[in-house]
């Protein structure tokens, strides 16, 4: 399963496939990711298993553009989304490298292994990419200087990689909900065995709501005096839009657009 995630990543990682195919690569990558933890919770809730065991992942962020703090906010929400919480080491606003420190259980940490690199790369890529579309449209349309254009391209950036972030953590929330609701689904409607087969559905569902509980536990007991990070004041509004609209624009490899059979909302005021 992990050799079939990594070529899904590679195609996606081709520099000659289109944007909506890379994203879509990656979604499968991810799919096949949530779906492999959803059986491993529901084998081990069958076999009465004790849980898997909680770690920790140190990954490292990129601080290139200044845009750190950012890239953080993004990462730590997407891993937040395969039920982990995460610290920050370093996060301050130079181009400094900085470390996100992820703990969470071992089958979320080898997901997000596999699935940081190219889902940071594709938001990298998208963010370039529409930032420079974005100060473009507006060197034609006023007569802006370097310096005006380059604080402009910089907000915009920025608010563009905290959205990209959240709408892929949206997404992938939803995805595992699914997942969870399918299997129950599929349970009901099997048959002879399906008291036992919906029993194990329901197992996967306690399973996973109690890894969130130990995780929270682990990670409060590793920093017990861990100090808030203050909120980053850099806000763009067309960025943050646009970055919003891209996290989400990806198919999931279901049959269905990222966006349907579940409720999406922005956030910071948006």
């Amino acid at each position: 399963m992990i050799e079939r995630v990594r070529g899904l990543l590679r195609m996606a990682e081709d520099p000659s496939v289109t944007d909506a195919e890379s994203q879509a690569f990656t979604a499968k990558a991810a799919e096949l990711m949530t779906r492999h933890a959803i059986a491993e919770a529901e084998a081990r809730a069958e076999r009465g298993e004790e849980p898997e065991s909680v770690t920790r992942l140190d990954f490292p962020v990129s601080g290139v553009g200044g845009h750190g703090k950012a890239r953080v906010k993004a990462l730590a929400g997407i891993a937040a989304a395969y039920g982990c919480q995460s610290a920050v080491r370093g996060n301050n606003s130079t181009n400094a490298e900085r470390t996100l420190i992820i703990v969470g259980t071992a089958s979320a940490l080898d997901a997000l292994r596999v699935l940081l690199p190219s889902i940071s790369m594709q938001m990298e890529a998208s963010a370039k990419f529409t930032a420079r579309e974005h100060v473009t449209n507006l060197r034609e349309l006023r007569n802006y200087d370097r310096s005006t254009l380059a604080t402009e391209r910089s907000r915009f950036y920025r608010s563009f990689v905290r959205a990209y972030g959240y709408a892929v953590a949206e997404r992938i929330k939803e995805f595992r909900a699914r997942l969870v609701e399918e299997r129950e689904d599929e349970a009901e409607s099997s048959g002879a065995e399906s008291g036992e087969e919906a029993a194990s559905a329901r197992g996967a569902e306690v399973v996973l709501r109690t890894d969130i509980d130990r995780v929270r536990e682990d990670f409060q007991r590793r920093f017990p005096e861990l100090k808030p990070t203050k909120p980053e004041r850099t806000h763009h509004r067309a960025g943050y839009r646009a970055g919003y609209a891209r996290g989400r624009r990806a198919e999931l490899g279901i049959g269905s657009s990222v966006g349907s059979g579940g409720t999406s909302a922005l956030s910071e005021r948006e």
